[in-house]
């Protein structure tokens, strides 16, 4: 068991960590911080400042990230499983080869990000914040999206079938060649203006 509160973590090595249900980490804060390969079972981390912290190969399963900020902080190859991250944001961040499976990002905020290449797998994201995020290429299926922010988006050659995309507005985010469904396509149209007969 461990509870901390406003706890500053700087510079430590934490490689190949074990976090467990029973931790949790309120208010605290992590500067440059190493978590590659932490595997975290359940973990809760709320109102919590990330700066510079490497989370490169680690895995997070059923861990909660609420209300967070994460700055300057790598993501490569890194797993979430459904884990709860309400209300964060991720600034000046790296993600290459992030995957995301199940879980609640919703009002995330992703603004500027670069998710060239990464997976949303059934991920609830209402309300996220998507403003100028690159997505070419991605995966972000079967997620919820409703009320999500798109504008200046970059969908190219991303995968969204199966995604809520009832908020996206075709004429203010690049989506040439992004793919989705039959039913989707009607959503869309829909919002458009078209009448479908």
């Amino acid at each position: 068991m461990m509870n901390a509160h406003d706890l500053v973590v700087r510079g430590e090595d934490w490689y190949a960590r074990e976090l467990g249900a029973g931790t949790a980490y309120t208010g605290c804060t992590f500067y440059d911080t190493d978590w590659t390969e932490v595997v975290n079972e359940g973990a809760i981390f709320d109102t919590c400042t990330f700066s510079g912290v490497r989370f490169n190969a680690s895995r997070h399963t059923g861990a909660a990230f609420t209300n967070c900020t994460f700055t300057s902080c790598g993501f490569f190859d890194t797993g979430f499983v459904q884990c709860k991250l309400v209300g964060s944001r991720f600034e000046r961040s790296t993600f290459g080869l992030l995957e995301v499976t199940g879980g609640d990002w919703s009002f995330a905020g992703f603004r500027g990000a670069d998710l060239r290449g990464s997976g949303f797998d059934g991920v609830r994201l209402r309300e996220a914040d998507l403003t100028g995020t690159r997505l070419e290429g991605a995966r972000v299926v079967r997620c919820d999206l409703s009320g999500g922010l798109f504008h200046g988006a970059r969908l190219k050659g991303a995968d969204l079938r199966g995604s809520d995309l009832s908020s996206l507005d075709p004429g203010t985010a690049e989506v040439r060649g992004a793919v989705i469904d039959l039913e989707q396509a009607a959503v869309v149209a829909t919002a458009l203006g078209f009448e479908l007969g």
